[in-house]
């Protein structure tokens, strides 16, 4: 896969979004998902889920941000990229048809994913030069 600074930039934005969110609900996940309206209360069981999903996202971060710095590593993470922030955005639509309207910075949230991950499937369709057998 080629790496251009376009490319490099798509990867860099996601990777540190991905990377700060998983160290957000890692770390501090009661007042990072307050900042959404979600109230997580003391339940250990869904505070242990909470911190899990931040260590998933943390490491998919890690992974696309390493596409920044190597070239080796730009097809995955721009696949990684592209799968994570589009099934998390079209997730969260699946949810707003079934469950109705969240809070509004969940709409911001879903918004940001959607964007990201249509970003980085334009990346993956402009820069992946299928090898030629």
């Amino acid at each position: 896969m080629q790496s251009s600074f376009v490319l490099k930039t798509i990867l860099f934005i996601a990777g540190l979004i991905g990377a700060s969110v998983g160290i957000g609900m890692l770390v501090v996940p009661v007042p990072f998902h307050a900042t959404t309206g979600i109230e997580l209360g003391d339940n250990v069981s869904l505070l242990n889920e909470m911190r899990a999903a931040g260590g998933a996202l943390l490491a998919a971060g890690l992974l696309i941000l390493s596409g920044v710095f190597f070239n080796s590593m730009a097809l995955t993470a721009t696949v990684v990229a592209t799968v994570l922030y589009l099934a998390y955005g079209l997730s969260r639509t699946v949810s707003l048809i079934v469950d109705g309207p969240p809070d509004s910075a969940v709409y911001l949230v879903m918004t940001l994913e959607l964007i990201v991950g249509l970003a980085c499937a334009m990346a993956l369709m402009r820069h992946h030069k299928p090898s030629k057998e």
